[in-house]
């Protein structure tokens, strides 16, 4: 409601005073609003329990609604420069006095919503806090711009630092869309060291050999890993995969992680599910 009640402010003070930063910034501030309902709505669908059609539950909606956001990030600096540089051709005279107190109040806002969403991980709250960010750099841009109006009267001060803070939106918003669709598209996550798994994993006892190591994650924060298991014959099967599962989790942080521990005999066809003795086994 906040949020709202300043996007209205803003905008009617960026038509009153004719400024494209106010205005700009009451875009972003009208997204921003769309952008956290979202975020909401996917972070309590995802509580909702696996079932049947949807094995892994819905925490998919997080990254999506990441995707989104970002997009909406892209799409409102995209508009911005173009009004921005079309106001550069014809410079309009400017209120800066009306423009620096509008500017205020809203940064003061987005200062308050940025504090409330600090400490969130995944990408859904990660895009939320970016478009929060996003509308304080343009307060503190719209600010500077009405003083330099109001003490300096140059009035493509408006304007540019407009184009200065889309850049800077532009960029947040395309690492979020790229991370977002990272993570949609089953990326590697970030961080994940697949060569560095396949060593430390083939150095423990009775393990010839680590392959078809795939690596997802489903929120853009917990890997999740399969892997195959070539261990020497005769092995303990459950020690070795107890091994493999307890390194994952205190080496790499992998918490869910599923293991297919094959033999020499069994190697090369279980890697397209043919083993006539399927030896698989999931972590806890």
């Amino acid at each position: 409601m906040i949020l709202a009640s300043f996007t209205v402010l803003e905008a009617a003070g960026g038509l009153l005073s004719h400024s494209i930063a106010l205005l700009a910034e009451a875009a972003h501030m009208l997204a921003d609003c769309g952008s956290l309902v979202l975020a909401v709505l996917a972070i309590r669908v995802s509580r909702r329990p696996a079932r049947p059609d949807r094995t892994y539950g819905h925490r998919r909606y997080q990254p999506l609604a990441a995707y989104t956001n970002g997009l909406l990030l892209i799409g409102i600096t995209v508009g911005v420069v173009i009004e921005a540089t079309r106001r550069l051709v014809s410079v309009p005279e400017v209120d800066g006095g009306l423009m620096l107190g509008v500017a205020f109040a809203g940064g003061l806002a987005n200062l308050g919503a940025f504090i409330v969403l600090s400490g969130g991980n995944s990408l859904n709250e990660r895009g939320a806090r970016l478009h929060v960010l996003s509308d304080l750099l343009g307060s503190v841009a719209a600010m500077i711009g009405a003083a330099l109006i109001l003490y300096f009267h140059w009035y493509p001060a408006d304007p540019l630092l407009s184009l200065a803070v889309s850049a800077l939106i532009f960029r947040t918003g395309w690492q979020l869309t790229r991370d977002s669709a990272q993570v949609l598209l089953e990326g590697t996550p970030r961080g994940f060291d697949a060569a560095a798994v396949e060593r430390e994993l083939a150095g423990l006892p009775n393990v010839k050999s680590i392959h078809h190591i795939h690596a997802w994650s489903l929120t853009g924060e917990s890997p999740i890993v399969t892997l195959h298991a070539d261990c020497d014959d005769g092995a303990d099967r459950k020690v070795v995969l107890e091994n493999v599962t307890g390194t994952l989790r205190r080496r790499f942080g992998v918490e869910h992680v599923t293991v297919q521990i094959e033999d020499g005999e069994c190697l090369d066809v279980a890697a397209i599910g043919d083993c006539h003795e399927p030896r698989s086994a999931q972590s806890p």
